[in-house]
Formats: C-alpha cells, structure tokens, sequence
C-alpha cells in the first residue's frame, strides 16, 4: 500500500480518537472521563452550545476524511477505508486506552459526505442510499424529540437535543438505519466499495453496542445475559 493512502488512513484513525469533550469539560472545570455518554454529559454538565459542539465535531470525524479522500484523488477503497477508520478511532480512540463513543454521529457524517461526492461523481444513484439510511434513524429522532420539544414546566435544557429521558426510539432508528445502509446500497448497485463499507461500519457499530462497559455491567447483573445483549443490540444500553 503506498505511503500516501497508509497516511490518510492513520490520520482518519487518529482524527476520530481526537478527545475533543473530554478536552472541553476539562477546560471548563468538569471531568466527563468516567461519563456513560460524553453528548448528553457534556450538554447537562457543560452546557447545550458545548454539547452540540461536540456532536458537529464527531460528524466532521467522519465527514474530513472522505472529503480528503476525494479531493485528493485517492481511490473509492482508500478513501471509505479512511471513513470507517475515523468511526472506529470514535469508538476505539488510543487515546483513551481503546474506550471511546458509540461511533453514531461519525457514521453518519461518513455516509452523508461518501454518498454526495459518489453522487456528483461515478454514481448518480448515491444519494438515495444516504435518504434510504436516514428514514429510521430520523423517524426515532422524531418519536423521542418532538413530544419533548413540546412538554409543559420543563426548562430550555430539559426540552432541548439531550434533555429528557433516556430514549427508546433513537438508539433502534439509529441501529435500524446502519443495517439499511449496505442493503440499499446492494439493491441500487452501488459500487462494491459503498457496499462493504458501510457493511463494516454496521457490524463495527454492533460490536461496539455489545462490548461498550459489557463487563462491569455482567459482573452484577440485573436481568439475565441475553437480555443485557438483546437491550444492547437494539437500545444501546444494558437495561429499559
């Protein structure tokens, strides 16, 4: 593999590990390495613009090397290679010994910026992979935010992106959305590139859904294993 393509693919990997919340709370005072989700503890403990700071720049994780990818002139393979490599640096940063985020927003950064450039490129049909994906995800955006946004007595906070309770229907369209994603993808003929990318990206996400702190949540179970797995699979936490 040329020099050039091994760089993009390390700088993708090491761009994704970037620990930019981490690097925000401890700025402001507030130490978020032990946080279950650094999005909803950085908008609670931080503050809202801060919380939504750090899911711009965990898209942009997933969007810069693509965009790299292509305006550099490095091959369709290389350049998703560079993708999923920034995804699992979010989710397995070495800067934080290998136990970072869920890889959500970066993969969906990912898949927007691959499907727009393949669509203005090679293959015209692209974007519809990218509608395809976004269907389920939004509609549980939708479920879970829309009845927030519109709930008496709460606070600005409270109804904002990561106010409320924690959610069943974002997590399902989120993981509904990434099994989608490499099926339209085969069924519109995509290039095979597209295809096994975004299947990676799918069975990454899955992988990290079921390890995330799997350990410390079997050592004191409160329900049995395949539930803890199931729970996981579908709503990216142990327990309803």
């Amino acid at each position: 593999m040329p020099l050039a393509d091994i760089v993009l693919i390390t700088g993708a990997y090491l761009f994704g590990s970037i620990p930019y919340m981490l690097l925000l709370g401890h700025a402001r005072g507030f130490d978020l390495s032990q946080e279950e989700d650094l999005h909803i503890a950085t908008y609670h403990k931080v503050g809202p613009l801060e919380g939504l700071s750090g899911v711009f720049v965990d898209i942009m994780k997933g969007v810069l090397p693509i965009v790299v990818g292509f305006t550099c002139g490095f091959s369709l393979p290389v350049t998703v290679a560079a993708g999923v490599a920034g995804v699992l640096g979010q989710m397995w940063p070495v800067l934080r010994k290998f136990n970072g985020e869920k890889g959500n927003s970066v993969g969906a950064g990912m898949i927007l910026t691959l499907t727009m450039f393949l669509t203005t490129t090679t293959s015209p049909l692209a974007y519809w992979v990218f509608i395809i994906t976004l269907i389920p995800g939004l509609t549980g955006f939708i479920i879970r935010t829309i009845p927030r946004i519109k709930a008496t007595g709460k606070t600005a906070k409270e109804r904002g992106f990561f106010g409320g309770p924690v959610s069943n229907s974002l997590p399902l369209g989120m993981i509904i959305s990434f099994a989608v994603a490499p099926l339209a993808s085969c069924l519109l003929s995509q290039p095979l590139e597209l295809t096994v990318g975004l299947l990676v990206l799918f069975i990454a996400i899955l992988v990290r859904r079921l390890t995330a702190r799997l350990g410390a949540d079997l050592k004191t179970p409160l329900t049995s294993v395949s539930s803890i797995l199931v729970n996981r699979l579908l709503y990216d936490r142990s327990y309803l």
